[in-house]
């Protein structure tokens, strides 16, 4: 795979997040890897099966949180979180990631309790409209969604 320097022209006004009733997405950094982390401990796929990083450590986890936050910087991807509207609580994450079949691969997860709540629903249909409406992309690839 060739790796494209821009996910996004470097004239695209790159949208800060996005504000909902249920939740606040917002650029991720290295400040959020503590509700990161136990958020990623708890997090399910889509259907509801645990999807836990059991080895993930701490530690780890803010160095992925540094790479996310530098991508983001560099326009090559970007990662948000999915806080709760009071920023109490970790709810998920979304990324945007390059892929060769489609301008972008966008992948979300919520934890257990946001689930059952049924967040994901609403969460994903909140952001394909956002990714329809703010992006410039025409092709979208939304992996175990389709």
């Amino acid at each position: 795979m060739t790796r494209r320097a821009l996910l996004v022209p470097e004239d695209f006004d790159v949208p800060a997040g996005l504000e909902h009733e249920h939740f606040r997405l917002r650029i991720l950094t290295v400040h959020d890897v503590v509700k990161d982390y136990a958020a990623i401990l708890d997090r399910v796929e889509p259907d509801g099966t645990p999807a836990p990083s059991e080895d993930l450590t701490l530690e780890q986890n803010l160095v992925d949180l540094g790479w996310h936050q530098k991508e983001f910087q560099l326009r090559r991807s970007f990662a948000y979180t999915v806080m709760s509207p009071d920023e109490g609580v970790c709810l998920g994450c979304v990324y945007l990631y390059e892929v060769d079949h489609a301008d972008v691969r966008v992948h979300m997860w919520v934890r257990r309790s946001a689930w059952e709540e049924g967040l994901d629903p609403v969460l994903e249909q909140a952001v394909r409209a956002w990714i329809a409406e703010d992006w410039p992309f025409q092709t979208v690839s939304y992996p175990d969604r389709e």
